[in-house]
Protein backbone atom coordinates (compact mmCIF):
# COMPACT_ATOMS: atom_id res chain seq x y z
CA UNK A 1 0.00 0.00 0.00
CA UNK A 2 1.48 3.46 -0.46
CA UNK A 3 1.16 5.51 2.88
CA UNK A 4 0.96 8.93 3.37
CA UNK A 5 4.38 10.06 3.59
CA UNK A 6 4.79 9.15 0.32
CA UNK A 7 1.54 10.90 -1.00
CA UNK A 8 2.71 13.94 0.53
CA UNK A 9 5.65 13.12 -1.54
CA UNK A 10 4.44 12.49 -4.68
CA UNK A 11 2.11 15.83 -4.61
CA UNK A 12 4.97 17.66 -4.54
CA UNK A 13 6.04 16.49 -8.03
CA UNK A 14 2.21 16.55 -9.53
CA UNK A 15 -0.97 18.26 -8.65
CA UNK A 16 -2.83 16.54 -6.34
CA UNK A 17 -5.78 16.82 -7.80
CA UNK A 18 -4.38 14.16 -10.39
CA UNK A 19 -3.77 11.25 -7.68
CA UNK A 20 -6.38 8.98 -6.53
CA UNK A 21 -6.22 6.46 -4.12
CA UNK A 22 -7.46 2.73 -3.70
CA UNK A 23 -9.30 3.83 -7.16
CA UNK A 24 -11.34 0.84 -8.86
CA UNK A 25 -9.50 -0.51 -11.79
CA UNK A 26 -13.02 -1.72 -13.12
CA UNK A 27 -14.18 1.89 -14.60
CA UNK A 28 -11.11 1.79 -16.72
CA UNK A 29 -10.92 -1.48 -18.80
CA UNK A 30 -13.13 -2.35 -21.57
CA UNK A 31 -13.99 -5.83 -19.48
CA UNK A 32 -15.47 -4.04 -16.61
CA UNK A 33 -13.61 -6.02 -14.36
CA UNK A 34 -10.52 -5.56 -11.79
CA UNK A 35 -9.57 -4.50 -8.80
CA UNK A 36 -8.50 -1.58 -6.75
CA UNK A 37 -5.15 0.77 -8.05
CA UNK A 38 -3.13 1.60 -4.26
CA UNK A 39 -2.19 4.83 -6.04
CA UNK A 40 -3.59 5.83 -9.65
CA UNK A 41 -2.62 8.66 -11.15
CA UNK A 42 -3.25 10.53 -14.23
CA UNK A 43 -0.20 12.72 -15.35
CA UNK A 44 -0.47 15.62 -17.99
CA UNK A 45 2.51 15.95 -19.25
CA UNK A 46 5.47 13.98 -20.07
CA UNK A 47 7.37 15.58 -17.82
CA UNK A 48 5.04 14.11 -15.17
CA UNK A 49 5.30 10.92 -16.04
CA UNK A 50 8.94 11.03 -15.76
CA UNK A 51 9.47 12.53 -12.41
CA UNK A 52 6.77 9.85 -11.19
CA UNK A 53 9.00 6.93 -12.25
CA UNK A 54 12.31 7.96 -11.25
CA UNK A 55 10.75 8.47 -7.83
CA UNK A 56 8.91 5.03 -7.70
CA UNK A 57 12.14 3.61 -8.30
CA UNK A 58 14.00 5.54 -5.87
CA UNK A 59 11.34 4.32 -3.44
CA UNK A 60 11.42 0.83 -4.49
CA UNK A 61 7.86 0.94 -5.59
CA UNK A 62 6.11 -1.09 -8.82
CA UNK A 63 4.36 0.94 -11.45
CA UNK A 64 2.18 -0.36 -13.71
CA UNK A 65 0.99 1.87 -16.94
CA UNK A 66 -2.72 1.60 -17.93
CA UNK A 67 -4.07 2.93 -21.54
CA UNK A 68 -7.85 2.69 -22.23
CA UNK A 69 -8.19 -0.80 -21.28
CA UNK A 70 -9.35 -2.52 -24.28
CA UNK A 71 -6.77 -5.40 -24.35
CA UNK A 72 -6.11 -5.88 -21.02
CA UNK A 73 -7.43 -7.98 -17.79
CA UNK A 74 -6.95 -7.05 -14.31
CA UNK A 75 -7.41 -9.28 -11.46
CA UNK A 76 -9.94 -8.87 -8.53
CA UNK A 77 -7.27 -7.99 -6.62
CA UNK A 78 -6.21 -4.98 -8.17
CA UNK A 79 -2.86 -3.52 -8.51
CA UNK A 80 -0.12 -3.13 -5.85
CA UNK A 81 2.07 0.28 -6.11
CA UNK A 82 1.27 3.11 -8.82
CA UNK A 83 -0.49 2.70 -11.73
CA UNK A 84 0.02 6.12 -14.18
CA UNK A 85 -3.10 6.25 -16.89
CA UNK A 86 -1.87 7.97 -19.97
CA UNK A 87 -5.56 8.78 -21.22
CA UNK A 88 -4.49 12.54 -20.82
CA UNK A 89 -2.40 12.12 -23.55
CA UNK A 90 -5.27 12.37 -26.28
CA UNK A 91 -3.31 15.07 -28.68
CA UNK A 92 -3.28 14.38 -32.22
CA UNK A 93 -1.32 16.39 -34.61
CA UNK A 94 -0.97 16.49 -38.66
CA UNK A 95 2.26 18.06 -40.38
CA UNK A 96 2.13 17.00 -44.21
CA UNK A 97 1.71 13.42 -44.40
CA UNK A 98 2.80 12.41 -40.87
CA UNK A 99 0.94 12.33 -37.81
CA UNK A 100 1.84 12.52 -34.11
CA UNK A 101 -0.40 11.00 -31.45
CA UNK A 102 -0.65 10.75 -27.79
CA UNK A 103 -0.18 7.09 -26.08
CA UNK A 104 -3.82 7.61 -24.86
CA UNK A 105 -5.18 8.71 -28.47
CA UNK A 106 -7.87 6.00 -29.44
CA UNK A 107 -6.51 4.70 -32.46
CA UNK A 108 -9.83 4.38 -34.17
CA UNK A 109 -9.66 8.23 -33.76
CA UNK A 110 -6.66 9.28 -35.10
CA UNK A 111 -7.66 7.04 -37.89
CA UNK A 112 -10.36 9.26 -38.55
CA UNK A 113 -8.04 12.66 -38.36
CA UNK A 114 -6.21 11.23 -40.82
CA UNK A 115 -9.28 10.32 -43.58
CA UNK A 116 -10.12 14.11 -42.61
CA UNK A 117 -6.58 15.19 -43.92
CA UNK A 118 -6.83 12.85 -46.71
CA UNK A 119 -4.48 10.39 -45.75
CA UNK A 120 -4.13 6.58 -46.28
CA UNK A 121 -2.75 4.42 -45.01
CA UNK A 122 -4.68 3.92 -41.06
CA UNK A 123 -7.97 2.96 -42.28
CA UNK A 124 -6.91 -0.96 -41.33
CA UNK A 125 -7.18 0.64 -37.51
CA UNK A 126 -10.60 2.38 -38.06
CA UNK A 127 -11.85 -0.80 -36.01
CA UNK A 128 -9.45 -1.53 -33.45
CA UNK A 129 -10.77 -0.67 -30.04
CA UNK A 130 -7.11 0.77 -28.52
CA UNK A 131 -5.29 3.31 -27.98
CA UNK A 132 -1.86 4.22 -29.77
CA UNK A 133 0.14 3.33 -26.84
CA UNK A 134 -1.38 -0.22 -27.05
CA UNK A 135 -1.22 -0.02 -30.58
CA UNK A 136 2.41 -0.15 -30.81
CA UNK A 137 3.46 -1.59 -28.03
CA UNK A 138 1.62 -5.05 -29.47
CA UNK A 139 1.98 -4.12 -33.02
CA UNK A 140 -1.72 -3.87 -33.41
CA UNK A 141 -3.22 -4.90 -36.92
CA UNK A 142 -5.91 -5.86 -38.59
CA UNK A 143 -7.27 -6.65 -42.15
CA UNK A 144 -4.00 -6.94 -43.94
CA UNK A 145 -2.52 -3.95 -41.97
CA UNK A 146 -0.12 -3.68 -38.78
CA UNK A 147 1.19 -0.82 -36.99
CA UNK A 148 4.87 -1.66 -38.73
CA UNK A 149 3.56 -0.82 -42.12
CA UNK A 150 3.04 3.08 -41.32
CA UNK A 151 5.18 3.88 -37.74
CA UNK A 152 7.92 6.22 -38.70
CA UNK A 153 9.24 6.22 -34.33
CA UNK A 154 8.05 6.37 -31.13
CA UNK A 155 8.51 8.52 -27.92
CA UNK A 156 9.03 5.92 -24.92
CA UNK A 157 9.87 6.21 -21.24
CA UNK A 158 11.94 3.82 -19.85
CA UNK A 159 12.11 2.28 -16.09
CA UNK A 160 14.72 4.67 -15.27
CA UNK A 161 12.31 7.69 -15.84
CA UNK A 162 14.14 8.31 -19.27
CA UNK A 163 12.48 9.89 -22.33
CA UNK A 164 13.84 8.77 -25.60
CA UNK A 165 12.60 8.35 -29.14
CA UNK A 166 12.90 4.95 -31.00
CA UNK A 167 13.24 4.07 -34.15
CA UNK A 168 11.09 2.48 -36.79
CA UNK A 169 13.90 -0.38 -36.38
CA UNK A 170 14.60 0.04 -32.77
CA UNK A 171 10.57 -0.78 -31.99
CA UNK A 172 11.45 -4.28 -33.73
CA UNK A 173 8.15 -4.47 -34.80
CA UNK A 174 6.38 -8.39 -35.29
CA UNK A 175 3.66 -9.85 -35.04
CA UNK A 176 1.71 -8.91 -31.79
CA UNK A 177 5.36 -7.74 -30.15
CA UNK A 178 8.04 -5.18 -29.81
CA UNK A 179 10.97 -3.71 -28.23
CA UNK A 180 8.65 -2.09 -25.91
CA UNK A 181 7.44 -5.06 -24.36
CA UNK A 182 11.14 -6.96 -24.21
CA UNK A 183 12.31 -3.53 -22.74
CA UNK A 184 9.80 -2.53 -20.16
CA UNK A 185 9.24 0.95 -22.59
CA UNK A 186 6.16 2.65 -22.49
CA UNK A 187 5.28 4.69 -25.44
CA UNK A 188 4.45 8.33 -24.57
CA UNK A 189 4.04 9.29 -28.66
CA UNK A 190 4.43 7.85 -31.91
CA UNK A 191 4.32 9.17 -35.29
CA UNK A 192 3.19 7.49 -38.64
CA UNK A 193 3.95 7.87 -42.12
CA UNK A 194 0.99 8.13 -44.29
CA UNK A 195 0.76 8.84 -48.21
CA UNK A 196 -1.77 11.41 -50.28
CA UNK A 197 -5.32 9.47 -50.86
CA UNK A 198 -9.19 10.34 -51.99
CA UNK A 199 -10.55 10.54 -48.67
CA UNK A 200 -14.19 8.92 -50.52
CA UNK A 201 -11.96 6.03 -51.28
CA UNK A 202 -10.15 5.92 -47.91
CA UNK A 203 -14.35 6.29 -46.08
CA UNK A 204 -15.01 3.45 -48.48
CA UNK A 205 -12.61 1.80 -47.39
CA UNK A 206 -12.93 2.24 -43.72
CA UNK A 207 -16.67 1.94 -44.31
CA UNK A 208 -16.54 -1.83 -45.48
CA UNK A 209 -13.75 -2.69 -42.36
CA UNK A 210 -16.23 -1.08 -40.14
CA UNK A 211 -19.06 -3.22 -41.50
CA UNK A 212 -17.21 -6.50 -41.44
CA UNK A 213 -16.24 -5.89 -37.94
CA UNK A 214 -19.66 -4.82 -36.50
CA UNK A 215 -21.18 -8.62 -38.89
CA UNK A 216 -18.62 -10.31 -36.97
CA UNK A 217 -17.50 -9.29 -33.74
CA UNK A 218 -19.68 -9.05 -30.52
CA UNK A 219 -19.84 -5.41 -30.09
CA UNK A 220 -22.55 -5.45 -28.13
CA UNK A 221 -21.22 -7.35 -24.65
CA UNK A 222 -18.14 -5.84 -22.94
CA UNK A 223 -15.15 -7.46 -23.73
CA UNK A 224 -10.91 -7.66 -23.94
CA UNK A 225 -11.65 -8.14 -27.99
CA UNK A 226 -9.43 -10.95 -29.61
CA UNK A 227 -8.23 -13.21 -27.02
CA UNK A 228 -5.60 -15.44 -28.20
CA UNK A 229 -2.87 -14.55 -30.98
CA UNK A 230 -3.56 -16.21 -34.23
CA UNK A 231 -1.27 -20.14 -34.27
CA UNK A 232 0.87 -20.74 -37.14
CA UNK A 233 -1.13 -22.39 -39.75
CA UNK A 234 -4.78 -21.52 -37.97
CA UNK A 235 -7.56 -19.39 -36.79
CA UNK A 236 -8.12 -19.15 -32.83
CA UNK A 237 -11.63 -18.84 -33.26
CA UNK A 238 -12.29 -21.35 -36.17
CA UNK A 239 -10.56 -23.88 -33.20
CA UNK A 240 -12.33 -22.79 -30.59
CA UNK A 241 -15.79 -23.28 -32.28
CA UNK A 242 -14.51 -26.49 -33.65
CA UNK A 243 -13.38 -27.96 -29.99
CA UNK A 244 -17.53 -27.24 -29.33
CA UNK A 245 -16.56 -23.92 -26.97
CA UNK A 246 -19.29 -21.53 -28.45
CA UNK A 247 -21.63 -20.47 -25.76
CA UNK A 248 -19.40 -22.37 -22.79
CA UNK A 249 -20.16 -19.90 -19.23
CA UNK A 250 -17.56 -19.71 -16.57
CA UNK A 251 -19.70 -17.19 -13.91
CA UNK A 252 -20.57 -14.07 -15.59
CA UNK A 253 -18.50 -14.90 -19.19
CA UNK A 254 -19.12 -16.94 -22.38
CA UNK A 255 -17.14 -17.86 -25.45
CA UNK A 256 -19.38 -15.96 -27.66
CA UNK A 257 -21.73 -17.22 -29.57
CA UNK A 258 -20.67 -14.35 -32.54
CA UNK A 259 -17.27 -15.13 -32.39
CA UNK A 260 -15.55 -17.90 -30.78
CA UNK A 261 -11.95 -15.90 -30.55
CA UNK A 262 -14.22 -13.24 -28.10
CA UNK A 263 -14.89 -14.04 -24.57
CA UNK A 264 -17.52 -11.61 -23.31
CA UNK A 265 -18.84 -10.87 -20.34
CA UNK A 266 -22.62 -11.54 -20.57
CA UNK A 267 -23.72 -11.29 -16.34
CA UNK A 268 -21.31 -9.18 -13.91
CA UNK A 269 -17.98 -11.38 -14.93
CA UNK A 270 -15.00 -10.96 -12.60
CA UNK A 271 -11.17 -11.39 -13.82
CA UNK A 272 -11.19 -14.97 -12.33
CA UNK A 273 -13.95 -15.47 -14.40
CA UNK A 274 -11.99 -14.34 -17.85
CA UNK A 275 -8.66 -16.50 -16.32
CA UNK A 276 -10.56 -19.71 -15.72
CA UNK A 277 -12.08 -19.43 -19.31
CA UNK A 278 -9.10 -19.05 -20.84
CA UNK A 279 -7.27 -21.67 -19.37
CA UNK A 280 -10.50 -24.45 -19.59
CA UNK A 281 -10.46 -22.92 -23.59
CA UNK A 282 -6.72 -24.11 -23.83
CA UNK A 283 -6.76 -27.02 -22.39
CA UNK A 284 -9.52 -27.94 -24.47
CA UNK A 285 -8.50 -26.51 -27.58
CA UNK A 286 -5.15 -28.67 -26.99
CA UNK A 287 -7.20 -31.70 -26.10
CA UNK A 288 -9.18 -31.35 -29.12
CA UNK A 289 -6.89 -29.97 -31.87
CA UNK A 290 -3.37 -30.66 -30.14
CA UNK A 291 -2.94 -26.56 -30.87
CA UNK A 292 -1.55 -24.36 -27.53
CA UNK A 293 -3.22 -21.09 -27.76
CA UNK A 294 -1.25 -18.23 -26.57
CA UNK A 295 -3.08 -15.45 -25.11
CA UNK A 296 -2.86 -12.05 -27.03
CA UNK A 297 -4.69 -9.74 -23.86
CA UNK A 298 -2.36 -8.94 -21.02
CA UNK A 299 -3.56 -10.29 -17.75
CA UNK A 300 -1.71 -8.29 -14.88
CA UNK A 301 -2.46 -7.45 -10.83
CA UNK A 302 -3.06 -9.80 -8.09
CA UNK A 303 -5.66 -12.55 -7.79
CA UNK A 304 -7.46 -11.91 -4.69
CA UNK A 305 -7.21 -8.66 -2.47
CA UNK A 306 -4.51 -8.44 0.35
Amino acid sequence: MIDNKILQELMTLIPGELIKVNEPLKKYTYTETGGNADCYISPRRYEEVSAVMKFAKTHHIPVTFLGNGSNIIIRDGGIRGIVISLLNFTDVMVEYDQITAGSGAAIIEVSRVARDHHLTGLEFACGIPGSIGGAVYMNAGAYGGEVKDCIDHAKVVNEEGDILVLSKDELELDYRTSSIQSQHLVVLEATFNLERGDITVIQAKMDDLTQRREDKQPLEYPSCGSVFRRPPGHFAGQLIQEAGLQGHRIGGVEVSKKHAGFIVNVDNGTATDYEEMIAHVRKTVLQHAGVELQPEVRIIGEKTAD
